[in-house]
């Protein structure tokens, strides 16, 4: 088991061929890649600003921490699991590596961006945890960048795997039950919800 992760590993981070110049071109979606880093760690260092109001009662604020943190916990779990079921498909990019596979099992059951779902559930666990108003802009700035990349991502996979609108019209995208976190057809009218 240790040596399939190993290889599920080195085979995921190859094949990114990041560069400056792809990155001042935007050439792969970089600049959504951008993004989504600088707003992770923005949820990860920023502190709770303004502090939080005093006027929650302790047994709920520490009901709220416990809570967080379970989410948190999920949400790296949750992250793993779609990250061993993409293996050598993994890009940081929109733009899918030359090559890739449709991958449809595991968390990709349930929804085509269980990564980006993941990295969502984790900043509502440090959002519970750190109860700001500025956590709560991140957490949506994160859904809107996320959807973004997950929207051009897509683009890129149907030009060059167009079975892959079929798992569209099936598997919900991040969250089937957050607006704005469902779409089913590229570029055609919405059916969120």
């Amino acid at each position: 088991m240790p040596m399939q992760v190993i290889t599920t590993l080195k085979a995921a981070f190859q094949g990114w061929n990041l560069s400056w110049s792809g990155l001042i071109r935007n050439a792969q979606g970089e600049w959504w890649f951008v993004a989504q880093i600088t707003l992770i760690v923005a949820v990860i260092v920023s502190p709770a600003w303004p502090l939080p109001l005093k006027t929650t009662p302790t047994s709920i604020h520490q009901t709220l921490v416990l809570a967080g943190g379970l989410i948190l916990l999920m949400g790296l779990g949750f992250a793993a699991t779609a990250f061993m079921a993409l293996g050598e498909n993994l890009s940081p990019l929109p733009d899918p590596k030359p090559g890739i596979q449709i991958v449809r099992q595991g968390p990709y059951r349930c929804c085509r961006h269980p990564m980006y779902l993941a990295v969502l559930a984790c900043a509502f666990g440090v959002l519970l945890i750190r109860q700001s108003p500025l956590q709560v802009i991140l957490l949506i700035c994160l859904g809107l960048v996320l959807r973004g990349k997950a929207q051009r991502e897509e683009r890129c996979l149907v030009a060059s795997h167009p079975e892959y609108a079929a798992t569209m019209g099936q598997t919900p995208a991040i969250a089937a039950v957050i607006p704005g976190l469902n779409w089913r057809l590229p570029d055609g009218p919405s059916n969120e919800g």
